[in-house]
């Protein structure tokens, strides 16, 4: 398996530290409000690394968190006149309701940010203590960027390019620091702000060392992988790398990887430009699983563009994979209790067929998670499936047909192949019972009422011989 690390700038050879296991680290989104589509691509492609990485056999600790004291937060907070924990609690619970509509598997830990003060504030102190952080006159930690001879090597920026950028520019509290490229560790408090006591002052810790702090409480001074979006290889990633190799001594991650950005019809995402979508503006829309077969559609850190033109070609493909998969538990289900036979030798060669396009996807996942070329495989055992099985096929053949798809499809990519099963809920099944008493009562005018209210809930109904059938309008 070959992994682009960001730091070496190309594929290398994926060797976990301890054989059969991995350590992964995913920065998570800060909750101020639901996430957007852009949040959604990192969850979603490194959701689908993980879960081949298990498919493969290993046992992967990940760990993603919830960055949960912020200043969008506290503005939010402040603007509602409530706690930012409440802010911060009520988005985490949204944000999980969009996971797991996307199937995002949960973290093995989702760490925030407010329950690891304590370390925090423990490695800030070791900083201090090693030379590589100090103490400003009003509380204000900051890391000491010279101390790090290695500083930039992820982002790959040079230093004294960037002191000559900065020399000219002058912030509040600036002339505090030793060196214009130093970051804040720890910052004093300020009215109507969350605070927690510090040897330095009462206050809150800076947005790079909660990632520093939870990635070596939960999986070790050194691990395997650490993720993200490529917007936070400077300054996040870089001044992370920077806070825990100069806390512990040893090398922070063996291998970095970032999905490139998304972009609304060519352009960049922002509320200046009316193009801004939140994961639920658009499984409003369409089916959860239509976007996150979109996210996948390109290798992750390929520039991907979303429109509406390519989520309405998504949908239909999406449909093929339903589609086939619905034929192929219909044919199971009408062989039921059928005596086992051989595959024919014409089934046995498209088995050898879709044999094939298994290694394909296995190749193209092996080969830096180039989810694109793994989706072609999936929809190549699709068409195989659609032109082979019929009701004069093996049940065996037929199973093993829709055993890979689930295997890949759903295991894998994380894309349920099984059609919903449309469930009414208690209201309309009442309204639905309701309207078949009117009738019975030969109250026409009330079941008609009835049936409008239905349709401006979005459910058709149809009177059969059979009874009354419904579908969603």
């Amino acid at each position: 398996m070959k992994i682009f690390d960001t730091l070496q700038r190309r594929k290398i050879d994926f060797k976990p530290i301890e054989e059969g296991k991995v350590t992964m680290y995913v920065c998570g989104p800060t909750v101020y409000n639901l996430i957007h589509i852009g949040n959604a691509r990192p969850m979603i492609v490194f959701d689908t690394f993980r879960r081949y990485l298990e498919y493969k056999g290993y046992d992967v600790k990940y760990v993603s968190n919830f960055t949960d004291v912020d200043d969008k937060i506290i503005k939010a907070a402040n603007e509602e006149g409530v706690d930012s924990s409440v802010i911060s609690e009520r988005y985490i619970a949204e944000c999980q309701k969009d996971m797991q509509a996307l199937n995002v598997e949960p973290a093995t830990v989702h760490p925030q940010a407010t329950k690891e003060i304590d370390g925090m504030i423990n490695m800030i102190q070791t900083l201090i203590d090693k030379g590589h952080a100090y103490a400003a006159e009003d509380g204000t930690v900051y890391f000491s960027v010279a101390s790090d001879p290695g500083y930039g090597k992820l982002s790959h920026k040079d230093m004294d390019e960037m002191m000559s950028g900065l020399r000219d520019l002058k912030v509040s509290g600036e002339e505090q620091k030793r060196n214009p490229n130093d970051f804040v560790l720890w910052k004093p408090k300020k009215e109507g702000e969350p605070s927690w006591p510090s040897p330095w002052c009462d206050g809150r810790p800076g947005w790079h060392i909660e990632c520093s702090v939870m990635s070596q409480k939960y999986l070790g001074d050194t691990i395997d992988i650490h993720a993200g979006g490529e917007d936070l290889i400077f300054p996040h990633h870089e001044n992370e790398i920077a806070q825990s190799e100069c806390a512990t001594g040893k090398p922070f991650c063996n291998y970095w990887m970032h999905n490139g950005f998304l972009k609304i019809n060519n352009e960049k995402m922002s509320k200046s430009l009316g193009n801004f979508f939140t994961v639920r503006d658009i499984t409003a829309q369409y089916d959860p699983m239509v976007l996150r077969l979109f996210i996948l559609s390109a290798q992750y850190r390929t520039p991907l563009n979303f429109s509406k033109e390519l989520m309405d070609q998504i949908k239909a493909s999406y449909e093929r994979i339903l589609n086939c998969t619905d034929k192929l538990s219909a044919l199971i289900k009408a062989k039921e209790g059928a005596g086992e036979a051989q595959m024919s030798e014409a089934e046995l060669k498209s088995k050898e067929t879709v044999e094939g396009y298994i290694r394909d996807f296995e190749s193209a996942m092996e080969d830096d998670n180039n989810t694109a070329n793994a989706e072609t495989a999936v929809f190549e055992i699709v068409r195989v499936a659609n032109a082979t099985a019929d009701e004069n096929s093996n049940l065996a053949y037929v199973e093993y047909l829709l055993n890979t798809i689930k295997k890949l499809c759903d295991g894998v990519l994380g894309v349920i192949s099984e059609r919903k099963k449309e469930v009414l809920d208690a209201e309309i099944e009442e309204l639905i019972a309701k309207r078949q008493a009117a009738r019975k009562a030969k109250d026409f005018a009330a079941a008609d009422a009835i049936r409008d209210q239905l349709l401006s809930m979005g459910i058709v109904l149809e009177d059969t011989r059979e009874g009354v059938k419904w579908k969603r309008a």
